[in-house]
């Protein structure tokens, strides 16, 4: 029992290293710019929850792209065919294939040649060498053209490599700092925008494809005309023969018109574009010619004089942020398909001030409740395993650095848990080391195996809430992937501080302090030892009251049912301030007029807050633009000093992605704590936390219904960890009871299950009180941010530490008793068949 010095060094090196690395994250900027430039100066990155912000999720459409390669191979094919003078009675479109029909049968092998110059090799990883292109001949005088899978999925993975360049082109050219921009799956961009807040510029900067040309107009009705309107809703026959492509602009800049004063856009062609629009504008003076851009006109002005220098102007009823915007456009380029916005976050800056002050407040009030729990359960020695977790708090925040992980409001929520969790290996190790010194044990022996026997425990239990942090991160998004980072960190720094270095400490002070016993006092005389309650008496009792709660949980589930957030149902949620007390009853009749479906209104906060709900729109992406800003306008003419600090719209495709991936991994991590509970115990072990984890789950499911609660991707982060939570507290109590079973081998069942219960009281009272400590401040104080996820959070702990004791016990003696029957059974069997056959 003697320390090493080079282990001691080690853990002082890690300790100190820690400190530097998070420090930048605890002095003002002032401050840091003038530390010497060899001492870290990276910060933790703040979500946009904190610093407000916009977040888009963008998908290509698939069934634009598609559409956009086969019209192009339409034109191709007419175009190789004719210069081969291959003579064909029709090349038209069927679906989303081009059908080929030759006037000669003869020419179909020299047409099939030449059409196969269309295809494109494909050089992803699955398909080397495969072509995009099927082409057969379905009868003698017609050929086929149509896309493979492969092609089109390769279509869609260039198409999301060249719209990434092309939207960070765009996000530069408007100025928005630190912007990110990622691929997320096969088919979709990731963009958050810190401090960008107008979601409509926002979806008219990178959802817009951005293609213009420049079309002569013909009449209405006239074959090869269609009908285009401008903002305004003025119609325009425009012709579809493009004159000229806005691939051939150079440049476009914002500026105003010298004589009206009105916003214009000002653009330049290359060579080759000045002098197309040179011959174009030479042989029609006198008439309009439209400017369009994706399938709306910009504007029709009338040729006056021949444009021969190469640039032009577009004018019309612009703002300046407009043509600011329109300039970036086409500066930018176009995309190579469309963009729909699937999904749209936005956080005020003052909303995600008032978060920051909110989490650092709540955190510091859990930490500091905490600290004193554990001061007056363990006295000066208590003050130890304090130290280790201010600790293991400062080196969260530098493995968080060092990740370069981003730091949300449920992230704050998964360091606070973090504390409570790391707190428990404390409780373990010193209600161990308690338990040895009531045997009489010396110091260094009471130390050795009170660690020895606590770390299979701490093991166990932290590897079952590894596994729902796992699971979270990888079917969660966003913030939720940002709690379970911040949780798998907190547990794994926890075995270094709670365990390693408190180990070390411990023995180093014994050591110094020449102790021949150790003892450790409570502040406050509480004596949960050396009880004998026969909680099994009750066991029937416990599991029917669960079983009725559980029972209503599942026909409150039904009716009411969940307060399902917009991640689940989609639609429209904004969060709106007022300074006075916001009047529901006007803005319900004022949001009800504007004919958006359903309206939900809901306090929350304050009397000062709002939260604005509105049902999916019919009609697409625009159509949630339109509703959005509607709702904006409305609010503030409702009350001209409200403000909008928030809007979430989320798409019918994300939300049910969403709500699957949800309910997924709630069952994918129960079936995965089952396994990990079934190798390292026995089979009854696994039935019995499996089935008392379901009713722990389904009474949390029914203080959703009861309390209303938004349920969110936030609640579901509640219901893992809760889940996590709960396998915990049960592992604690088996472990005493595996550990009885092989100390106490001819003891009773019933009786071996009381006594480890009773072992164990005193680790699930104060384990579960510190969780509780540690989270009831956010939970009161935290913000609507954090509520479908502190709030339950703590109910949650209250019936998992009671379900530990009165339900996943006594299901594991009911297993117990079968188990013991069925072998006192199976030799009589046994003897009755050889009794039969002789």
């Amino acid at each position: 029992m003697r320390n090493s010095r080079w282990l001691v060094a080690t853990y002082a090196i890690v300790i100190f290293i820690g400190i530097l690395i998070a420090l930048p994250n605890a002095v003002p900027q002032s401050v840091l710019d003038r530390m010497p430039s060899w001492l870290p100066h990276s910060r933790v990155s703040l979500g946009l929850d904190l610093r407000g912000g916009s977040h888009l999720v963008l998908e290509v459409d698939r069934a634009d792209l598609i559409n956009e390669r086969v019209q192009s191979l339409l034109q191709e094919s007419r175009r190789i065919l004719r210069e081969k003078n291959i003579q064909t009675s029709a090349i038209r479109r069927a679906g989303d294939a081009v059908v080929v029909t030759l006037r000669d049968p003869a020419q179909r092998a020299q047409a099939v040649t030449e059409l196969q110059t269309l295809s494109n090799p494909i050089t992803t990883t699955t398909s080397v060498g495969a072509s995009d292109l099927a082409i057969s001949t379905p009868s003698d005088n017609s050929i086929s053209i149509a896309q493979t899978e492969a092609g089109i999925n390769a279509h869609i993975t260039g198409a999301v490599e060249q719209s990434l360049e092309i939207i960070r082109q765009r996000i530069d050219q408007v100025g928005v700092a630190e912007p990110t921009i990622q691929r997320i799956g096969s088919d979709r961009v990731l963009v958050q925008l810190p401090g960008e807040q107008d979601p409509t510029r926002l979806r008219q900067l990178l959802g817009s494809t951005a293609k213009m040309s420049f079309h002569l107009l013909g009449d209405q009705g006239q074959p090869g005309v269609t009908m285009l309107s401008d903002e305004r809703g003025n119609q325009y026959p425009v012709l579809d023969r493009v004159e000229l492509s806005g691939d051939r602009l150079t440049d476009a800049r914002a500026a105003f018109d010298q004589q009206s004063r009105q916003p214009i856009v000002t653009f330049r062609f290359d060579t080759a574009g000045a002098a197309r629009f040179a011959q174009i504008t030479q042989a029609n003076v006198g008439k309009p010619f439209a400017i369009v851009l994706d399938n709306k006109v910009l504007s029709a002005p009338v040729i006056q004089t021949p444009i021969t220098g190469g640039s032009g102007q577009i004018s019309g009823s612009f703002t300046p942020e407009e043509t600011t915007t329109l300039s970036a456009l086409l500066r930018a380029g176009s995309l190579p398909a469309k963009l729909t916005v699937i999904e749209e976050r936005t956080v005020g800056a003052d909303l995600g001030a008032d978060a920051i002050q909110m989490g650092i407040y709540t955190g510091l009030i859990g930490l500091v409740l905490v600290i004193a729990f554990i001061f007056a359960l363990y006295g000066t020695w208590g003050l130890l395993a304090n130290i280790a977790l201010i600790i293991h708090t400062i080196l969260t925040f530098s493995a968080l650095t060092l990740v370069g992980a981003t730091l949300t409001l449920p992230g704050i929520a998964g360091i606070v848990l973090g504390i409570g969790l790391a707190v428990d290996a404390n409780v373990l190790i010193n209600e161990r080391i308690r338990e040895e010194s009531r045997k009489g044990k010396s110091a260094f022996a009471a130390i050795d195996t009170g660690f020895n026997r606590a770390y299979s425990t701490i093991i166990d239990g932290n590897v079952t809430a590894l596994i729902a942090a796992a699971i979270l991160f990888y079917f969660g998004s966003g913030p939720v992937r940002g709690f379970a980072v911040t949780m798998a960190l907190g547990l794994i720094i926890s075995m270094f501080t709670s365990v390693a270095f408190v180990r070390v400490s411990m023995i180093a002070l014994a050591g110094r302090m020449k102790m021949k016993t150790i003892n450790i006092r409570p502040l406050i005389p509480f004596n949960p030892y050396d009880k004998h309650i026969q909680f099994m008496k009750a066991r029937f009792f416990g599991v029917g009251v669960s079983a009725l709660l559980s029972l209503a949980s599942v026909v409150l589930f039904f009716h009411p049912g969940l307060n399902y957030g917009v991640d689940f149902r989609g639609g429209i949620q904004m969060s709106v301030r007022t300074q006075g007390t916001a009047d529901l009853a006007k803005f319900r009749e004022g949001l009800n007029t504007l004919g958006l479906g359903e309206i939900t209104l809901q306090s929350f906060g304050d009397a000062n807050s709002l939260l604005v709900r509105a049902q999916r729109q019919e009609g697409g992406e625009e159509a949630q633009t339109a509703a959005v800003t509607k709702l904006k306008d409305e609010v503030v003419k409702i009350d001209p000093t409200a403000t909008v600090s928030g809007t979430d719209v989320v798409g019918p495709k994300v939300s049910g992605e969403l709500q699957t991936a949800g309910f997924l991994s709630v069952f994918i991590a129960s079936v995965a704590m089952l396994i990990y509970i079934w190798v390292r115990f026995e089979w009854p072990f696994a039935v019995g936390a499996i089935i008392t984890l379901v009713l722990d789950i389904t009474k949390l499911i029914g203080f959703f219904a009861i309390t209303g609660l938004d349920f969110n991707l936030t609640a579901i982060a509640a219901v893992l960890t809760m889940v996590g939570y709960s396998v915990n507290d049960k592992v604690v109590v088996y472990d005493r009871m595996r550990e009885n079973m092989r100390l106490y081998k001819s003891m009773p069942l019933r009786e071996l299950i009381d006594k480890s219960i009773n072992e164990t009281l005193a680790r699930s009272i104060y384990t579960n009180a510190t969780a509780f400590l540690a989270l009831v401040p956010m939970a009161i104080w935290g913000g609507s941010a954090v509520a479908s996820f502190a709030i339950p959070m703590v109910f949650g702990i209250l019936v998992a530490g009671a379900s530990s004791i009165f339900i996943a016990a006594p299901i594991l003696l009911f297993l117990g008793d079968w188990r013991t029957r069925h072998r006192a059974h199976k030799p009589e069997a046994t003897d009755d068949k050889q009794v039969t056959k002789a």
